[in-house]
């Protein structure tokens, strides 16, 4: 008995009627309901979102910005989402409404946008009051649980627009506000230039100050050697008035006893000559001292007016005017009449010294005119003591004076030092001046001055500064492309699983022939093979023509979902033919292993530790890889290594068909009456 008869007579038998061949169709087709209607429905489940009723809600108030602009954000959303159409957005009132509508089932999820969202968005405006701006949505996962992650992906797109376009916003006005800052720092320059060349001038004029103010130090030091004169020549003046005064009084005690002496004259001519000539002499004498003392104190006054001018305490016709005053005064004393009256006597005396005879007469007169001369010499003598007195005065009138000059010396040094320290002090602000228009001209250089163009560039940049490139080296078309290598797969197992329902792993008649036991079993697998086959051909072709997969590798797809199918019928034909009834339950026990680590929807690097190994031995988790390979248009060079591997699975699921025909050879009662009927 050969393997193709095995496998014809056991087709034969499966086919020999309506029934059992309604039942093979029907069993090829169960893949189809497997897999290719779960595509089907959800091949573009994104495409269809806009088919869900979303509640919402718009309670922003608006705000204005820093430079007056309206921004209604809440609205500019709201417009935006509802022209999107990603979602059919009903416009609710009020929150609470929305939330009642999302708890009843009436809308799938509320997004609400409150009053303070646009406040919140130009809050960054003020250091002091930025706030978050929020976009609060409500959920409920009894309408749908994966509903929640896609409206997170919803916000979070929606979040990313709007701080996008007030990121742009705030950096535009940032940029904006560079530019202000690089414009006042040009006019700071052009202020600290001008501010430069004021100090530059100050510094001059400190120059000049410094200069006069040494020459006032200079001048004010020769005015006080002037006052020191000053001072001597009016205590000399003093100490002249002061021996004028006691000559004066002693001339008037002198003087006092004339009457009697002019009366004694008059007794005796004799005696007249004598005390004459003696007279005339001591007269002479006293008029020359008085003609003296009247010329030097004229020229001391001169002198001193004469330096008072010069140091300009005094005007020259202040200095006439004294000299003036001295001139009246010197006329209109009785000193001067005093002088006059000895002059006229020391006349008489000279014509008594030329004749005797005038003798007697004059020494009448004389006697007569003695008590005048007594009191002109007494007048004279207090005039003397007068001008005694106002010299004294005017001495200590010129050691105020000159006290008065030293301070101002003094001061005047001091202005000098102090205009050296301000020309110093001058010289370093210039120098600084200079130095801060240059640094300011400097900065402003450094601060950014964009344009409208650089300012949308850099705005944009700003508020998105990273962009993912995306280079897809293999990409799913759709939601369904990116499920369909996991469910054909799927769908073939499951198909060639239904087979062991209606179908013989090996059949009784092979075992009681003497056929070898690879022939059996090899014979038992055939139609299994067969049934897959077209399983996997039908799958293929309504997947890639009914839904339109357009896999980048349509023929190698095909011939490696018939390499899939031909390890999978193999492992579960000899598992089932091994372990009879029990075997079904392994290959239930298989799928559900394989489906949860195969990686079919999430990575299979994600699950538990222990699935990872069940992931390496069995070959679900090749097979999807390989089919995602050939369908997005991979890398192929894994593709041989894993029919390989499939190959090798099918080799074992040979060789536990083999095992099973062995040990079934020998019948048992356990043979004739099983503990579970296949």
């Amino acid at each position: 008995m050969t393997v193709l008869r095995l496998a014809r007579s056991e087709l034969k038998r499966m086919t020999g009627g309506l029934l059992p061949k309604l039942t093979i169709l029907a069993l090829t087709m169960v893949p189809l309901l497997y897999g290719a209607v779960y595509l089907y429905a959800n091949w573009n489940p994104y495409g269809n979102l806009n088919q869900i009723d979303a509640a919402l809600v718009v309670e922003d108030t608006g705000a204005t910005s820093g430079d007056g602009t309206e921004l209604h954000a809440g609205t500019k959303v709201a417009d935006g989402l509802i022209e999107g159409h990603v979602f059919n957005w009903k416009p609710v009132s009020t929150a609470s409404e929305a939330d009642q509508g999302v708890s009843n089932g009436k809308y799938a999820f509320a997004l609400k946008i409150p009053r303070d969202f646009s406040t919140n968005l130009v809050s960054p405006g003020s250091f002091d009051s930025a706030s978050q701006a929020m976009l609060n949505v409500t959920t409920n996962d009894a309408n749908n649980y994966l509903l929640s992650t896609i409206v997170d992906k919803l916000t979070t797109s929606v979040h990313t627009t709007v701080a996008k376009e007030v990121g742009e916003e705030t950096a535009n006005q940032l940029l904006t506000g560079f530019g202000t800052i690089h414009a006042q720092m040009l006019k700071a320059g052009d202020g600290a230039g001008q501010l430069a060349d004021g100090v530059a001038t100050l510094r001059d004029g400190t120059v000049t100050l410094h200069a006069g103010t040494t020459e006032l130090s200079s001048g004010a030091a020769e005015l006080y050697a002037g006052q020191l004169k000053l001072r001597d020549g009016a205590n000399q003046l003093t100490d002249g008035a002061g021996r004028l005064s006691s000559g004066l009084t002693l001339l008037k005690d002198k003087t006092a006893t004339l009457p009697t002496d002019t009366q004694t004259l008059a007794n005796g001519a004799a005696q007249v000559a004598a005390g004459n000539a003696q007279l005339n002499t001591k007269v002479q004498s006293v008029v020359t001292q008085l003609d003296a003392a009247d010329r030097g104190l004229r020229t001391r006054v001169l002198e001193s007016n004469t330096r008072l001018v010069a140091a300009k305490v005094i005007t020259q016709e202040q200095a006439n005017s004294i000299l003036a005053d001295f001139d009246a005064a010197a006329t209109s004393n009785p000193v001067a009449g005093a002088k006059t009256t000895l002059q006229a006597d020391a006349a008489q005396i000279q014509q008594l010294a030329d004749g005797a005879e005038a003798v007697s007469v004059g020494a009448a007169q004389l006697a007569a005119g003695m008590p005048a001369l007594k009191n002109a010499v007494a007048q004279a003598s207090a005039g003397a003591d007068q001008l005694h007195t106002g010299a004294a005065a005017l001495a200590t009138g010129q050691q105020s004076a000159l006290d008065g000059a030293g301070r101002l010396a003094e001061g005047a040094n001091k202005v000098d030092a102090g205009a050296g320290q301000v020309e110093a002090g001058a010289a370093t602000a210039a120098d600084g001046s200079r130095t801060l228009a240059t640094e300011i001209a400097k900065g402003a250089g450094q601060v950014p001055n964009p344009d409208d163009a650089q300012k949308d560039s850099l705005s944009h940049v700003i508020a998105d500064p990273v962009a993912v490139s995306n280079v897809s080296q293999a990409k799913a078309n759709s939601y369904g492309a990116g499920l369909a290598p996991f469910f054909m797969t799927l769908a073939l197992w499951i198909g060639i699983f239904m087979l062991v329902q209606a179908m013989r792993p090996i059949t009784q008649r092979a075992l009681a022939s003497n056929a070898p036991a690879w022939k059996i079993a090899v014979g038992g697998w055939l139609p299994f093979l067969a049934v897959s086959a077209v399983q996997a051909t039908l799958l293929t072709l309504v997947v890639d023509l009914a839904l339109g997969l357009n896999p980048a590798h349509p023929v190698l797809m095909w011939l490696f979902m018939l390499a899939a199918a031909m390890a999978f019928s193999a492992i579960i034909q000899g598992v089932v033919a091994l372990l009879g009834s029990p075997g079904k339950l392994v290959v239930l026990i298989l799928l559900v292993l394989q489906l949860v680590s195969s990686g079919g929807t999430f990575p299979w690097q994600t699950t538990p530790q222990p699935l990872h190994v069940v992931h390496e031995v069995l070959p679900m988790g090749y097979v999807v890889t390989g089919m995602r390979h050939l369908i997005y248009g991979a890398d192929l060079s894994m593709i041989v290594p894993t029919v390989l591997g499939l190959l090798g699975y099918t080799l074992l699921g040979a060789a536990m068909s083999t095992f099973a025909v062995r040990k079934h050879k020998y019948w048992t009662l356990k043979t004739l009456k099983p503990e579970i009927a296949v």
